[in-house]
């Protein structure tokens, strides 16, 4: 049964795809495009959607010997409440940072720091690493040399083998008369 309200909807072409209270400018757009060019968020209104990428991962700081002592030199002038952490603050450190410098300081490591290649530390070419070097590779040798040994008395005892049988079908073969 149809209500007054169906039948009105109707009369207003609410059968026809296009709804009664959508004006004909809407009614002809496609269907990706907004309603209001200015809404959303999208380029011509101005401001930009967010960036959708992942943040790359954090890394630890690294600070060099240099910049350590420059900072503890810096927080050992320091005399008045607070200046140390104005300090901090600026530079973007933590108090912990200037403990564990401190003892770094103290120990001698910041003064035997120096710039250092990445990548694997070399070994120490003492006596003893070189003579273990040279037995690895002479072991090495003796290996492949066993190995082909093995593979040539192997050959040999077939081929042995083989003579033997050939010997005890043909009895004269082999002889000299």
């Amino acid at each position: 049964m149809a209500t007054p309200n169906m039948v009105e909807a109707r009369a207003h072409g609410a059968g026809t795809g296009t709804a009664p209270h959508v004006p004909e400018e809407a009614a002809e757009r496609r269907a990706g495009e907004r309603s209001s060019p200015g809404r959303s968020g999208d380029a011509s209104s101005g401001t930009s959607a967010p960036d959708p990428e992942v943040p790359a991962k954090a890394r630890r700081r690294a600070f060099t010997a240099e910049y350590k002592l420059r900072v503890l030199r810096a927080a050992d002038a320091c005399r008045k409440p607070g200046e140390v952490g104005a300090l901090l603050r600026r530079e973007g450190l933590y108090s912990s940072h200037l403990v564990m410098w401190r003892r770094q300081r103290d120990g001698g490591a910041l003064k035997s720091m120096r710039a250092r290649k990445r990548g694997r530390v070399p070994k120490e070419e003492t006596p003893l690493f070189q003579e273990n070097q040279r037995l690895s590779r002479e072991n090495q040798t003796l290996k492949r040399k066993l190995a082909q040994a093995e593979v040539i008395i192997d050959c040999q005892k077939k081929l042995s083998e083989a003579l033997e049988r050939l010997r005890a079908d043909h009895p004269k073969i082999g002889t000299s008369a």
